[in-house]
């Protein structure tokens, strides 16, 4: 599928010596897995080319997959290649250098909103942008080498970015992709350790959590995590937004939000969206954010607007079981 693009991504690499790529910023395990992963997918198969990874935004859940290149002059961007990973706009990518490279490449599966690169390969149905890394990999296995390393990181992403493979857009070619990654020999009990062990003040949240989220008339479970509950469990920002995976197993809700305060931005309040059966994207849209169609990300600026935006999850959620069947 999608081949020519493809060659043609492969083409632009093998002209330039230096590469920098590129992610989203608030990074996650699929931004973070599909760069280093396509960073050792180069690294190993052009040893005499320069594969930089250079990002600020640092996400303490994943520290265990290594750290990212020191920062370089700016002249090096110049001349070089920029591929661009997991990012449906030029303003969510995390090092904004980006700009400073001669050529862009956009790699994306979020839904199309922006085509900022020389050549955007955009699969906005794919369970996650690591798929798509590990896809690139095997149309070309003659030219590309995939190593250990970069299966460890590539599963990571793939995992974490299709709930352990329950979410939609998870297909064949899904687990035929995680089937390479895992003939590399991946260390799955190690790594699900890293991703799934939780400190017992963060047990001590979650029960803090299914004790005080509410759900609306229409079945739209929320919670607002505050600054105050922050400093009371010692919770960063990454900790609090994981909080929206604790209410996606409630029967008759369909829609679940996370509203966070901001540490960096105060009166700033981040939202997590994430949905089954129905989709949320287009809420998302209405609140300065935007996503895939069951995992959106938003930002209120007020408790009104809040208010605004669960009322709105609310009335679809509403819609949606009046018009459709089959929903638990």
């Amino acid at each position: 599928m999608n081949y020519e693009i493809k060659k043609s991504i492969l083409d632009k690499i093998k002209e330039y010596s230096r590469i920098f790529l590129f992610r989203h910023m608030r990074n996650d395990g699929d931004c973070v897995g599909s760069t280093k992963g396509l960073q050792a997918i180069l690294r190993a198969s052009f040893p005499e080319k320069e594969i930089l990874l250079i990002d600020d935004d640092k996400s303490a859940y994943l520290a265990f997959l290594g750290p990212e290149d020191p920062e370089v002059a700016d002249e090096l961007y110049a001349n070089s290649l920029g591929i661009v990973l997991d990012t449906a706009t030029t303003k969510r990518i995390s090092n904004q250098k980006f700009t400073l490279c001669k050529e862009i490449i956009k790699i994306d599966h979020h839904i199309p909103v922006e085509n900022y690169g020389l050549i955007n390969w955009v699969e906005e149905e794919r369970s996650s942008l690591c798929e798509m890394i590990v896809d690139f990999y095997a149309t070309f296995p003659e030219e590309l080498v995939l190593n250990q390393d970069a299966a460890l990181y590539l599963y990571t992403g793939m995992v974490t970015d299709s709930g352990r493979f329950r979410y939609q857009g998870v297909n064949g070619e899904t687990m035929r992709c995680a089937g390479i990654l895992l003939d590399r020999g991946i260390d799955t009990e190690t790594l699900y350790a890293h991703l799934y062990l939780e400190e017992y003040n963060y047990l001590k949240f979650k029960a803090y959590i299914y004790e005080n989220m509410n759900i609306t008339p229409n079945g739209v479970a929320y919670v607002h995590i505050t600054a105050e509950m922050k400093e009371r469990f010692g919770l960063t920002d990454e900790d609090a937004s994981n909080s929206v995976g604790m209410m996606d197993k409630i029967k008759g809700c369909l829609c679940w939000l996370a509203f966070i305060d901001s540490s960096k931005e105060p009166g700033t309040i981040r939202v997590r969206l994430r949905s089954r059966f129905m989709t949320v994207n287009q809420i998302a849209e209405n609140y300065h954010g935007g996503g895939h169609a069951c995992a959106s990300g938003a930002t209120c600026y007020s408790r009104e607007e809040m208010l605004a935006l669960i009322a709105d999850a609310d009335a679809a959620s509403k819609e949606f079981k009046e018009t459709h069947e089959g929903w638990l």
